[in-house]
Order: C-alpha cells, then sequence, then structure tokens
C-alpha cells in the first residue's frame, strides 16, 4: 500500500497525532443525503438516525402523559392535530446535527403568531420558531426560525404558505459539572439553505414572556414538535450524533 502520510512530523497540541501522520484514523464513509423537492422528501444520509419513517408516529409519544402520539402520519407527512398536544421522540440526544422539513397550511388563517404555529424544541427546551412569516409580521423574537424569546433570525427567508421549507440545525448542549453551568448551549441554524444564526449562545430553556435561566439537566433529551392549534405539516425528520474527533 502507498505510504498515505508521515512519521516524521511534530505531534498536533492537544490531539495527540502527528501532522499527517499516518496511524490517524480515517474518518468512516457514508452516503450523502440527496435533496428534497416540493413533491418529494430526500434520504437522509446512511450514518442518520430517522425519527420519522413517514408511516407511522411510531417512536414519539404525547408530552402530556407519554401516550401514543395523537398526530397523524399520512403519505409520508406528519399532520399536527390541534387538541391533541405536544409530542416528543422516544429517542434522546445530545449534540447533534438536525434535519426537519415543515409546511404552514395553503389556507392562510390568522396574523402574527396565529398563522402556522409550531416549534421545534431540541432536547424538548430550547425551541427553533415555526411560523408562517411570509408577508406576516409579528415580535422579531417570535419570527420563523428565531430562538424563540431570545434571538431574531438574521433573515426572513420564508417561503410561500403549503410550500416545503427545512431546518438543518447544529447544536451543542448543555453541559454541567453537578448543579454548575459548564458550558450554555449553542446552535446553528440553515433555513431553507441560509445562515439564520451562527454559533449563538443561548441563554437557557425557551420561556414565553420571561428572562431565561439555566438549571441543571440531563445531557441528553427528545426532540419535542408543538401542537400551537394550526395545521403544519412535518416530514424527513433525522439527526446524526455529533462525536468528538478520536485520540490515541
Amino acid at each position: 500500500m502507498a505510504n498515505i502520510g508521515y512519521d516524521d512530523t511534530p505531534v498536533l497540541p492537544g490531539i495527540g497525532f502527528k501532522v499527517h501522520g499516518s496511524e490517524r484514523p480515517q474518518p468512516p464513509v457514508i452516503t450523502p443525503p440527496t435533496p428534497s423537492t416540493q413533491s418529494a422528501p430526500g434520504a437522509p444520509p446512511s450514518d442518520a438516525v430517522v425519527l420519522f419513517d413517514g408511516a407511522t408516529v411510531n417512536g414519539w409519544v404525547s408530552c402530556r402523559d407519554g401516550s401514543p402520539a395523537g398526530w397523524k402520519a399520512e403519505e409520508g407527512v406528519l399532520h399536527v392535530v390541534p387538541g391533541t398536544g405536544d409530542i416528543r421522540t422516544l429517542a434522546e440526544f445530545g449534540d447533534c446535527q438536525l434535519h426537519i422539513e415543515f409546511a404552514a397550511p395553503t389556507e392562510v388563517r390568522g396574523e402574527s403568531q396565529g398563522r402556522g404555529n409550531s416549534g421545534v424544541f431540541l432536547m424538548g427546551l430550547y425551541e427553533i420558531q415555526v411560523l408562517d412569516c411570509y408577508d406576516n409580521p409579528t415580535y422579531a423574537d417570535g419570527t420563523t426560525g428565531a430562538i424563540y424569546g431570545q434571538y431574531p433570525p438574521l433573515v426572513n427567508a420564508c417561503r410561500k404558505p403549503g410550500e416545503w421549507q427545512c431546518y438543518d440545525i447544529i447544536w451543542v448542549a448543555p453541559k454541567f459539572d453537578g448543579d454548575t453551568l459548564v458550558s450554555p448551549a449553542r446552535v446553528t441554524v440553515m433555513f431553507n439553505g441560509v445562515v439564520l444564526h451562527h454559533d449563538t449562545v443561548l441563554q437557557g430553556p425557551t420561556q414565553h414572556r420571561t428572562l431565561a435561566h439555566y438549571e441543571p439537566q440531563p445531557p441528553i433529551g427528545p426532540l419535542t414538535l408543538q401542537d400551537h392549534g394550526d395545521l403544519v405539516r412535518f416530514r424527513n425528520i433525522w439527526y446524526r450524533p455529533l462525536a468528538c474527533y478520536p485520540t490515541p
């Protein structure tokens, strides 16, 4: 086999491997995702954990009491059923890459927060707002893609009501040492291919009309989707755990 590295180079500080070292582990080979279209969702990457398979709501439960989720799966789409309450995954995870697609109702009803409202809650606590903000002003930190109650998105990149839209999220969970916060949560959000937040530090779990603050929490948690009474749809929901680089 051809020499694929060097053994006479210095060791990288804090990493333990040599520069261009031949002993450094190779990255795993995966199949990348395929893009979605308005008519069909794309395929997830081969190493993704699929949270909605397009056929059932298996793997999701009611946030109220842990009973089976009351939302409806139909033709590859997960539909909010108003009045049944928020749902969450049985799967729990921390640092991750999350992909999720949603569509607001085609028929426009209401205004401001009363139009196509839902939410994506990382670890069940930290909300990225889902809303129909196409020609629909609302308070800035409640706009589509906002870190709700904390940071507005950099831009409004909403598509028309009824069209599929997507979030690609890089999530870094908060870290605690006992009751002490070691590092706060951080998030990068892309919406329809546009950066809304870049490595933004969160002030704490999402609150409504009050300030966020941290309290000790487990290192992993579920993905929660909100029932806000609107007929929002979701599809193509998957995540990839983010691991650290291997060390010698």
